[in-house]
């Protein structure tokens, strides 16, 4: 058996109604994993561009890209796992029924995750986080073990190939 492993794929598609549900339908009809699929409008208004990540084995990727190179709204697909890419998500993470201790710790928190405080209650806090899928998994990780009533929105991750050789 093949190994699955991570892999990211960015798609050029013509920013028109019901292009998104007919990419997350061909995934869900193959019984393709979709980790995480982001979507905007690029420079071009006309065009959209799509990260997507998923994890799956060589064949099954392969399969992949080229169900979606035979999709007549996609323009370009850029398989980007192999690549040096520059790649983030957003996190956001509010915590209730703070007490002001809960707050100093929230606010170094903040600081050792390179967050920021953004929204500020009598006993509530609202942080956001722009790091990369991993981090935001640890500071995740981290707010369960340490504060009780939290809530979580995160968004998926958005790449683009770097100019300088670096790491994800």
């Amino acid at each position: 058996m093949e190994k699955l492993r991570k892999r990211w794929l960015s798609l050029y598609v013509e920013n028109q109604i019901g292009v998104l549900s007919k990419i997350s339908g061909l995934f869900s009809g193959k019984s393709y994993n979709l980790d995480s699929l982001t979507v905007g409008t690029t420079e071009d208004a006309t065009i959209s561009r799509m990260t997507i990540a998923t994890v799956s084995d060589d064949e099954t990727f392969e399969q992949i890209k080229k169900q979606l190179n035979r999709q007549v709204e996609i323009i370009k697909v850029i398989d980007m796992t192999e690549m040096f890419i520059k790649m983030k998500e957003i996190l956001y993470v509010k915590v209730k029924k703070c007490t002001a201790e809960d707050k100093t710790s929230l606010f170094q928190i903040a600081g050792t995750f390179k967050g920021r405080v953004i929204d500020y209650g009598r006993d509530s806090l609202l942080l956001e986080f722009v790091q990369t899928g991993a981090k935001n998994d640890a500071v995740i990780k981290l707010m369960k073990t340490e504060f009780h009533n939290i809530e979580v929105v995160r968004g998926g991750s958005v790449g683009i190939e770097s100019i300088s050789v670096m790491d994800r």
